[in-house]
């Protein structure tokens, strides 16, 4: 029990630092990335008109993809097991993605809401998975 709740939180950390780390390395090569989420963030906290671009909102989607899946083998090999351990990180990270969103529910469209919530539970899980087939 010990080896999950130690993957369940290594996995958590392991997402937020590859997360932020890749939105910094896309805002460093990618102005355009670095200039949208700075116009995010100033809406989110001062209010005002935001419009989102669907390109930086794909790149994200796929950041979330690769990140979950490393997430997700993470928790698994550090558990020792791969199903509890990402199943909970999983609905770990989708707690934090239904918080994401609710605090961005006006700024960006629908599809992505669900699609980013959608992709942290799908590929934690697949993540796991991965460890498992890699033995």
């Amino acid at each position: 029990m010990v080896r999950i709740i130690l993957g369940v939180i290594v996995g958590f950390f392991a997402w937020a630092m590859v997360w932020f780390g890749g939105e910094a390395v896309l805002s460093a090569v990618w102005a355009g990335f670095g200039s949208h989420q700075a116009a995010f963030q100033d809406a989110i906290e001062h209010g005002g008109p935001f419009t989102a671009d669907s390109t930086v909102l794909l790149v994200h989607v796929v950041l979330a993809s690769i990140v979950s899946v490393v997430a997700g083998f993470l928790a698994a090999l550090i558990a020792g097991e791969n199903k509890r351990a990402p199943l909970i990180l999983a609905f770990l990270l989708l707690a934090m993605g239904l918080l994401k969103a609710a605090m961005s529910w006006d700024y960006v469209p629908v599809w992505y809401h669900i699609i980013f919530t959608v992709i942290l539970v799908l590929m934690t899980i697949l993540g796991g998975k991965l460890k498992a087939a890699g033995r």
